[in-house]
């Protein structure tokens, strides 16, 4: 196979930085572009074609007093209800009551309060035309997720691929905006009651990492509705879940950690444009005792 000079030029030129940097540049230099490279490839998405956003982080704060006092109160109920909590048991129940659950609804629509915990997003971040609603259903009782999927990517130059639609879960905070976690290591199955239009979607778990590079790991499993007028009770076991990142399903592969929850989601990008539903009854989870498979993908062991 013939390199051109060019070629050979360039990976002798890229080898000979890397091997004079330690004699041209001092470790606090070293550092610095260490954090710009790493802030470059960390950073948040930006639509092409868009200008960066230049303001100072204040100037992005809308500072408003009686907001700012009603969030203080706000915080301060929380605090209250977590110390009260802590003599009370485990998330605020009895001990006896937390080792015996077997079934848990944490997410149940009810009202149009409970709307408010989710998020509904689109290609229309960047740049694409599909659109995505959610409302309550008949007599308020249900969540309904509908809109229309259009899979034609944006005319910026960039964007090959588009077409999806998602409703996600609000990470839970706790007092001060604190980080808090939903502890499902008492169950080992999830449990959802829903109707849909027949569509493939995407089930979506997140959870606390480690390290900054895994903020875009996500468990999925996928979700097959019928169609129809009928209910369909779904019972996914969480060893089904697989790792994926950005997308990609990843080679190294290991359990969910359910005592770490952030967030579920719902993903619907099967490339059939046209509209879409999927009704939601409730969310909720269940310890099935009788499965007892811990992970259902296969675990390389690394050459120490």
């Amino acid at each position: 196979m013939a390199v051109s000079r060019t070629t050979l030029k360039s990976l002798f030129g890229v080898c000979g930085v890397v091997h004079r940097q330690p004699l041209l540049f001092p470790s606090s230099l070293r550092c610095a572009s260490i954090q710009i490279i790493r802030s470059k490839f960390e950073r948040d998405y930006q639509r092409p074609g868009q200008p960066p956003d230049t303001r100072w982080p204040w100037q992005m704060i809308n500072f408003d007093f009686s907001k700012g006092v009603e969030s203080v109160r706000k915080h301060f109920g929380l605090l209250k209800d977590e110390f009260f909590q802590r003599w009370i048991g485990p998330e605020g129940k009895p001990i006896i009551e937390h080792m015996l659950e077997q079934t848990r609804v944490v997410w149940e629509f009810r009202g149009p309060e409970s709307l408010n915990e989710w998020i509904v997003s689109s290609d229309q971040e960047i740049g694409g035309h599909s659109v995505a609603y959610v409302n309550l259903g008949k007599n308020n009782t249900t969540c309904m997720l509908y809109g229309t999927l259009c899979s034609t990517p944006p005319r910026d130059g960039e964007t090959r691929y588009s077409g999806y639609c998602s409703m996600r879960s609000k990470p839970p905070k706790a007092s001060f905006d604190r980080k808090k976690h939903y502890d499902w290591s008492s169950f080992n199955t999830l449990h959802l009651r829903i109707r849909g239009d027949g569509r493939p979607w995407m089930i979506n778990v997140s959870a606390e990492t480690y390290f900054s590079h895994q903020r875009d790991d996500i468990y999925s499993y996928f979700l097959y509705t019928r169609g129809g007028p009928y209910w369909q009770d779904v019972k996914i076991p969480f060893s089904k879940f697989f790792l994926s990142s950005r997308g990609r399903i990843q080679d190294s592969q290991h359990p969910l950690w359910l005592d770490k929850i952030n967030t579920i989601g719902f993903t619907l990008g099967d490339k059939a444009d046209g509209p879409f539903q999927l009704e939601i009854d409730f969310i909720g989870l269940n310890n099935d005792c009788a499965h007892t498979e811990e992970f259902a993908y296969e675990l390389y062991k690394k050459n120490p």
